[in-house]
């Protein structure tokens, strides 16, 4: 039975009236949680566009150069989102990073193996971070923002891992025995201990070790390459540093994957060139690593949690140590040179209740 024309008018007037008072209802305040991502987003995105546009200069392969110019595409639109979000609640923008932290005519300083796998590496970050925001996030334009931004990013870690998969430069993970039948715990020997007999490792621990070390591997090549092209002494001690806490924590994955007779991916450092021209300022530099250091903090905490072998989580708390104090070396570092940017941050009310 068709509807009546009445009812599909009237339906139609109080659909109209409703976005009207949706247009006149005025937005809600952003959340601290909502802002401090957004800043984040915006610092992440404007360090990206330089070194896009660094990779284009100079990229031979047609397909890794499609897929570089669909992450350019991508930071650039959310550079134009983000602004306006922050815009809209009066907040300042971060100065960022721009066209004065890259230098195109720089020879490259990476593969284009090498790019292709950067690429995909970042895209799980964000992948990550963009979740985090999401599921923190309250208002709807913000929640849109981060729906949309988790779509993209899937989009451009899938075509850049079917792109590596086909060139044959993606290691994919082990793959373990499939059992007769499902099994019931009933040894604690299952917890395992710091010394004496341990277990075979279960696949999600596996899936830890592999990860970690192939984030350490791209860590580590991106760290040498920094240390390669800087010109200040005390960041490229800094960076000489990252690069032995890199390989040490390479080691210590390796001979665990190996020990249970699982395979360890490639490293990456034959894939840097012999440039010493550097195509990134010092101060993105020391962003990067930084932002590659939180994401490792990270990814070892949700590690302790995925592992319940003893030796693990006590391997992955003390290497944990080692890089949280990299880390803070990092900010020191930063802060020193006026390289580190305030983040949204709360009133200090005492101090204002005292002058």
């Amino acid at each position: 039975m068709p509807i009546p024309g009445w009812l599909l008018r009237r339906a139609f007037k109080a659909a109209c009236e409703r976005i009207t008072l949706m247009d006149r209802i005025p937005l809600p305040k952003l959340t601290a949680s909502e802002i401090s991502s957004i800043w984040a987003s915006y610092m992440a995105d404007s360090m990206s566009i330089c070194g896009m546009r660094h990779f284009l200069a100079h990229l031979k392969d047609d397909r890794i150069q499609t897929i570089v110019e669909y992450a350019l595409q991508l930071a650039l639109d959310h550079m134009q989102k983000l602004s306006a979000l922050m815009k809209l609640e009066g907040y300042p923008l971060p100065t960022g990073f721009t066209e004065q932290d890259v230098n195109l005519e720089a020879p490259p300083l990476f593969s284009d193996n090498l790019i292709l796998m950067y690429i995909g590496h970042m895209a799980k970050l964000g992948l990550t971070s963009y979740t985090l925001a999401l599921t923190t996030s309250v208002r709807q334009d913000v929640v849109d923002y981060y729906t949309d931004a988790i779509t993209t990013s899937l989009e451009l870690h899938n075509r850049s891992q079917a792109l590596g998969l086909e060139m044959g430069i993606y290691v994919r993970p082990p793959v373990i025995a499939v059992p007769d039948q499902a099994e019931s715990v009933h040894d604690k020997a299952f917890l395992g201990s710091v010394l004496g007999h341990k277990r075979p490792l279960l696949g999600v621990e596996i899936n830890h070790l592999f990860h970690n070390l192939k984030r350490n591997a791209l860590g580590k090549a991106l760290i040498l390459a920094f240390c390669q092209v800087s010109k200040s002494e005390d960041v490229k001690k800094f960076f000489k540093k990252g690069v032995r806490l890199s390989q040490k924590q390479i080691d210590v994955f390796t001979k665990t994957l190996q020990e249970d007779s699982q395979p360890a991916p490639m490293l990456w450092d034959g894939e840097i060139s012999s440039s010493v021209i550097s195509p990134f300022s010092e101060k993105l530099m020391m962003f990067h690593v930084s932002a590659l250091i939180a994401s490792a903090i990270g990814q070892y905490g949700a590690s302790i949690a995925g592992s319940p072998r003893k030796d693990l989580v006590l391997e992955y708390t003390r290497l944990g140590a080692e890089i949280m104090q990299y880390a803070e070396e990092g900010a020191l570092l930063m802060i020193r040179k006026g390289w580190m940017e305030y983040p949204p941050q709360s009133v200090d009310r005492r101090k204002l209740t005292h002058t």
